[in-house]
C-alpha cells in the first residue's frame, strides 16, 4: 500500500487529529473557529446536532475559505473545506459517523472484499477502507457531482491514489440525469428534473463490467445516493446476487420504510439493521423494527442485505457492540 503523500516544501496545511486532539497550521482565529464548532457539536448532540450546520454557516462567513484535514487514523486523512456544515462534525471528537457502519467495517477488516462506494460524496468511507487499521481494502469511489468529485479526487491524492474515484451516478440503466439539491450531501437524481447539473448514469453491473471487477469476487457495496436507492437494485443483479453485501441508508424522515420494504418484498435478500437495544445486526423479517430504531427525522440509518451465506455468517458473527466501544 502507498503511503500517505505530504508535501514538505509545501505550506503546512490546517490539521485536526482525532487521535489526539491536536490542530496544526492554526492561527488564533483557526483555533477558536474549530473551538466554537466543538462546542456547538457538544451541546447539539443531545439532538442528533439539530443546528449544528447553520452555526457552522455562520462561522464560515468570518474564516478564510481554506481546506482542512483531518487525520482519521495513523493511514487515513479525510480534506473538507474549513466549517463545511456536515463534515466538521468530525472535529468533535467523541462523534462517531454512522457508528454502525464503522464497527461493521473494522469486524470485516481481515475479509478480502472490494469496496463499491456508491453516492461517495468526498470519500469518507473510502480513505478509511483502503487503510491499514480497516484492512487496507481496495475501492471504488462513485459519486456524480463535479464539485464532491473534485474533493473526492483530493482525498485519493492524499491518500496515496490508493482508491478509485469515478464521477458518475448509479441508476438502473445507463444513460444522462440531472443532479440538483441545495447540499452537497443531499444531491439526488431523483425526480426527473431537468434542471441542475447533468451528469453520466452508470449501473452497479456496468461498472462491473467497466473496470473488470471478478463476477466471482468478494464485494461490499455502500448505496448512499440519495432516493433512487431501489434504481441502483435493480441495475445491480449480478453484482448483488453474487457474494456481496449491500448496505443502503435507511432515512429518518421516511416512515414507511421504503427501501427496507422493498428488499423484504422483492428480492431475495436476507436484511439486518443495527438494533439499540441489542447492540448487534439483527435480522428483520419485516419493517415493524424500523419503528423503534428510527428516532430521528434528521438522522440516516443503515440496514444490510445479502444474498450471500460467507457475508451472513460475518454479518451474525460480529457480536454485541454499543456506541461507547
Amino acid at each position: 500500500m502507498q503511503p500517505i503523500v505530504i508535501d514538505r516544501g509545501a505550506k503546512p496545511a490546517l490539521t485536526f487529529d482525532r487521535l489526539t486532539g491536536g490542530i496544526a497550521g492554526a492561527g488564533a482565529r483557526e483555533r477558536l473557529t474549530i473551538g466554537a464548532m466543538q462546542a456547538g457539536a457538544a451541546i447539539s448532540s443531545a439532538w442528533y446536532f439539530r443546528g449544528f450546520a447553520a452555526g457552522c454557516r455562520a462561522l464560515s462567513a468570518l474564516s478564510a475559505e481554506q481546506p482542512i484535514e483531518v487525520r482519521l487514523n495513523e493511514d487515513a486523512i479525510f480534506s473538507f473545506p474549513f466549517c463545511d456544515g456536515y463534515w466538521s462534525l468530525l472535529l468533535f471528537s467523541r462523534y462517531r459517523y454512522e457508528f454502525d457502519i464503522e464497527m461493521f467495517f473494522k469486524g470485516i477488516a481481515d475479509a478480502d472484499y472490494t469496496l463499491i462506494d456508491g453516492g461517495a460524496n468526498f470519500g469518507y468511507w473510502s480513505v478509511l477502507a483502503s487503510s491499514r487499521p480497516y484492512g487496507g481494502h481496495r475501492s471504488i469511489a462513485i459519486e456524480p457531482s463535479a464539485a464532491n468529485f473534485a474533493w473526492l479526487a483530493r482525498n485519493a491524492s492524499r491518500n496515496g491514489g490508493r482508491f478509485t474515484p469515478v464521477k458518475a451516478a448509479i441508476g438502473a440503466t445507463e444513460g444522462v440525469a440531472h443532479l440538483s439539491g441545495r447540499k452537497h450531501e443531499a444531491l439526488s437524481i431523483a425526480g426527473g428534473s431537468e434542471a441542475g447539473e447533468k451528469v453520466p448514469v452508470i449501473t452497479l453491473d456496468s461498472l462491473m463490467e467497466g473496470m473488470k471487477l471478478d463476477p466471482k469476487g468478494r464485494y461490499v457495496a455502500k448505496l448512499d445516493v440519495e432516493g433512487v436507492e431501489i434504481a441502483a437494485i435493480a441495475g445491480g443483479e449480478k453484482l448483488l446476487s453474487g457474494d456481496c453485501v449491500m448496505i443502503c441508508e435507511e432515512h429518518g424522515n421516511d416512515p414507511n420504510h421504503t427501501i427496507s420494504r422493498h428488499i423484504l418484498d422483492h428480492t431475495p435478500f436476507k436484511l439486518f439493521c443495527y438494533d439499540p437495544a441489542t447492540g448487534g445486526f439483527e435480522q428483520l423479517s419485516d419493517v415493524s423494527p424500523l419503528d423503534r430504531i428510527k428516532r430521528a427525522v434528521n438522522y440516516g440509518y443503515n440496514v444490510l442485505a445479502t444474498a450471500s451465506p460467507y457475508w451472513e455468517q460475518r454479518i451474525r458473527a460480529l457480536g454485541p457492540f454499543s456506541r461507547e466501544r
